[in-house]
């Protein structure tokens, strides 16, 4: 990884960890990876307003880590791949190692 490309993808890089920075996102990304959720699901399991929620998903989305789709009146968001699934676990995960 070198040159313009490489640093499009770093800056890229660093936009998701920086959208991973936040408890409240990375709590409902570990939600979305059990299941696809709802805005309002998504309210109700973390407790949360739906404009606070709908502002965290429109992060996380814009950082790629979250997909969405519409489903009648519903908009249902997602992890985006099996990469930030693992990211997020693996991140998690060596968290909670002792140091």
């Amino acid at each position: 990884m070198s040159g313009k490309s490489g640093d499009r993808q770093l800056e890229a890089a660093a936009a998701m960890f920086d959208a991973l920075s936040d408890t409240p996102r990375l709590r409902t990304l570990m939600l979305l990876a059990e299941r696809d959720l709802s805005v309002s699901e998504i309210a109700a399991a973390e407790g949360e307003k739906l404009t606070t929620v709908s502002a965290r998903l429109q992060i996380l989305h814009a950082a790629r880590l979250i997909t969405r789709r519409r489903k009648g009146k519903s908009v249902i968001y997602s992890i985006a791949d099996n990469h930030v699934l693992t990211l997020v676990e693996n991140a998690v995960a060596h968290a909670g190692e002792s140091a």
